[in-house]
């Protein structure tokens, strides 16, 4: 029999019956559910999953047939890090507002799980960020979504960061902060910081300046083909870095590699998704009261 893993962060009360009814139609369908250990803990679906078999993170993920994400975007990069190099596809389901990753509405989850099962879906493989440093950081999950960001940890100085690219020199930046953006990462805190948003299926990466010192520093598209290497100073030696949601704080300067990771993130879309719709939807493009 094959096996789906659920993973899920928060489930609010109103979003039980939806849980239910994914449960139903997965077991309709001859799979055995497996859950998270924190989706089992979880007050509000404990008793929906007290019966179920729980699986390890990063371990034998490729047992299983796909992985399913119950949340927003915020949960699927979660369980992006359960899934680790294995590229177990992953079908995020949001229930809650409508997210750039996780696409399928509460109200689309019939159709979508049925499309699923009946195998109208492809996997849209999305690039991943790999980072490399001399610290044993993040439990040895140096990849990312997004983006990888170096941020400022004092509200009064700024950043001091030195930009190579394969080796050649890019830059000096004096910011609140620097990020390398994924075309993925092109709608999230790229965007908000006046990147540009690029399609999911070109090979680029984004180098973003956080708040610069100089005006003139704009956003820059580089192949996902090119190594960075960033040196940072920062005036009161601590600052921090971030892969995705995950942060760690830093003491020390450092040099930080960036390269695309060897592998890449699976994601299941279904047929009738399209990242168009969920451009406009999201970011309510054409809504005018002159339209």
């Amino acid at each position: 029999m094959s096996k789906i893993a659920i993973h899920g962060r928060r489930i609010s009360e109103d979003s039980v019956s939806y849980v239910k009814d994914i449960i139903r139609i997965i077991e309709q369908n001859g799979r055995q559910i497996y859950v998270s250990p924190i989706m089992a803990s979880l007050l509000e679906t404990r008793g929906l999953f007290s019966g179920y078999p729980q699986y390890v993170p990063n371990e034998n993920m490729q047992e299983f047939e796909a992985i399913f994400s119950l949340g927003g975007d915020g949960t699927l990069l979660d369980t992006l890090t359960h899934v680790g190099w294995s590229e177990l596809p992953i079908l995020g389901i949001n229930l809650g507002r409508l997210g750039f990753l996780a696409v399928i509405s509460r109200e689309n989850i019939h159709d979508a799980l049925s499309a699923y099962f009946n195998g109208e879906y492809t996997f849209d493989q999305r690039s991943l960020i790999h980072l490399e440093t001399q610290l044993p950081i993040f439990d040895g999950k140096t990849y990312a979504l997004n983006e990888f960001a170096i941020l400022r940890k004092d509200t009064s100085s700024m950043i001091t960061v030195e930009c190579f690219i394969d080796g050649e020199y890019l830059n000096t930046y004096w910011a609140d902060g620097l990020m390398i953006a994924t075309p993925t990462g092109s709608t999230g805190y790229s965007l908000s910081c006046g990147g540009p948003v690029i399609m999911p299926n070109t090979r680029n990466f984004i180098i973003t300046p956080i708040s610069p010192h100089n005006l003139n520093v704009r956003p820059l598209i580089i192949s996902e083909h090119s190594e960075l290497l960033f040196k940072v100073e920062a005036r009161n030696q601590s600052y921090q870095i971030s892969l995705d949601s995950r942060s760690e704080s830093i003491e020390d300067r450092l040099e930080f590699k960036i390269r695309k990771a060897p592998f890449a993130a699976r994601l299941i879309k279904v047929t009738g998704s399209s990242f168009l719709d969920t451009l406009r939807n999201k970011l309510t493009w054409g809504l005018d009261k002159r339209n």
